[in-house]
């Protein structure tokens, strides 16, 4: 419900309409951290995209007195406010602003991802003419966001993908080759595979990626290896797609690798709950005794198991002294963000406790993915009921299954995403 309501005989309130689009802004860039945090579920989305939605509209109630105060706030942008401005321009059709919100963007790369994320949001009966324009446009990065909002609406950008899977510029290039993968564009995997050994990091990891997605289990394969074995930025969503397509033998050799550098201690860890045998369990929960490994431990043996620690009270408090991110400190010159932030502590001894007792639910050799065999009504069940990080997972998992499915839009907004559920 709005905090106001605009009659013909009075004024908006400036200071509740700048209150509207300060508060999408800052809730826009906390969804953009959410949509992959460890313990937020599709409820939770729905919260914070109720409250987004609230904001929006009060600006949309707003009309020309909201346009001055987003316009406003472009003058120092951030991802939030751009977000904003975009989702308004959208749905008053304004091309005017959409062109001066896409030069902003093409002039500042981190500005990019609001703007693509509006498109995200809104409903798809205000994308059919501007989505036609951005695909047919010349400007690469209108053409990257016409692709990402199909992505996200599940439209089929049509014959533009095939021609763009080879375009010169190299990231829009990369874009369509994804997005072939995403769509389940089983047509254009040669064109996927003729990039398996670019020169560009990016064109050629998400060529591989896409390539085995589309069916490919050699040479994409081997690159996707490769790339989960070495450190690159790259190398965990190689592990989460690699390690679920070969056999349980290739994947025990590939984190024996992993194994041998101790510095990729985290991605063994991270590699053993997407690998999903119970083998690696008793080792997750020696894990666990390492302050710096333990709640990863505990993520990976939740993906294996389906417990949730929290809920089920095999959590402990966190270590007294212990300091994994940044702080208040100003002297502290750590600034880097805890990666492992939001998961429960987990008791190792309690869940030790567990394990002694419920092993023989589990044998050891098969591939569990949050306590069952990988199916496509778990996986959607997942989808209905799980953390988003085991989210994104049944979403991978479930193009796998399925040849011709798009993959399922995580961070597409609540409502929308359970739509889809409901039909599925």
């Amino acid at each position: 419900m709005n905090v106001y309501t605009i009659t013909s005989s009075s004024k908006p309130i400036l200071s509740i309409i700048q209150q509207h689009a300060e508060e999408s802004a800052i809730l826009h860039n906390i969804r953009s951290r959410q949509v992959f945090a460890p313990h937020i579920k599709l409820h939770h989305l729905r919260r914070i995209d109720d409250r987004i939605a609230a904001h929006l509209d009060g600006l949309s109630v707003a009309g020309e007195y909201g346009l001055k105060v987003y316009e406003e706030a472009l003058e120092n942008a951030g991802m939030g406010e751009v977000f904003t401005a975009t989702v308004r321009a959208i749905e008053e059709n304004d091309d005017v602003q959409l062109d001066r919100l896409f030069a902003l963007g093409s002039a500042v790369s981190k500005l990019r991802p609001g703007l693509t994320s509006a498109f995200n949001w809104v409903s798809a009966q205000f994308l059919k003419d501007i989505g036609t324009k951005l695909l047919a446009s010349t400007d690469s990065f209108k053409q990257y966001t016409g692709i990402d909002a199909c992505i996200a609406h599940r439209v089929d950008p049509g014959m533009v993908l095939n021609s763009l899977v080879c375009h010169e510029d190299v990231i829009l290039r990369t874009r369509a080759i994804r997005a072939a993968g995403e769509m389940a564009k089983r047509n254009l995997r040669s064109q996927c595979e003729q990039y398996l050994s670019d020169k560009d990091i990016d064109c050629r990891f998400w060529a591989a990626w896409s390539a085995v997605l589309l069916g490919n289990r050699a040479n994409a394969v081997d690159v996707l290896k490769h790339f989960a074995q070495s450190m690159n930025p790259f190398q965990q969503h190689a592990l989460q797609l690699v390690l679920k397509v070969i056999c349980m033998a290739e994947a025990h050799d590939l984190l024996k690798k992993l194994a041998v550098d101790s510095a990729n201690i985290r991605n063994l860890i991270l590699g053993a709950g997407i690998t999903g045998d119970p083998y690696y369990i008793p080792w997750l929960i020696k894990q666990m005794e390492d302050p710096k490994l333990s709640r990863l431990a505990g993520e990976s043996f939740s993906f294996i198991t389906g417990l949730d620690l929290a809920y089920l009270d095999l959590e402990r408090d966190a270590p007294e002294g212990i300091e994994l991110g940044p702080n208040d400190d100003p002297e502290n010159n750590n600034v880097q963000m805890d990666e492992d932030d939001n998961l429960p502590w987990p008791d190792s001894i309690k869940i030790q406790m567990w394990w002694n007792k419920n092993s023989v639910n589990f044998t050891k050799g098969e591939r569990y993915f949050i306590g069952k065999p990988v199916s496509r009504e778990h996986c959607i069940q997942i989808l209905k009921e799980g953390f988003q990080r085991q989210r994104i997972a049944a979403a991978l998992y479930l193009r796998l299954l399925d040849a011709e499915m798009s993959i399922f839009p995580i961070i597409a907004p609540a409502w929308r995403q359970k739509r889809m559920l409901e039909k599925m």
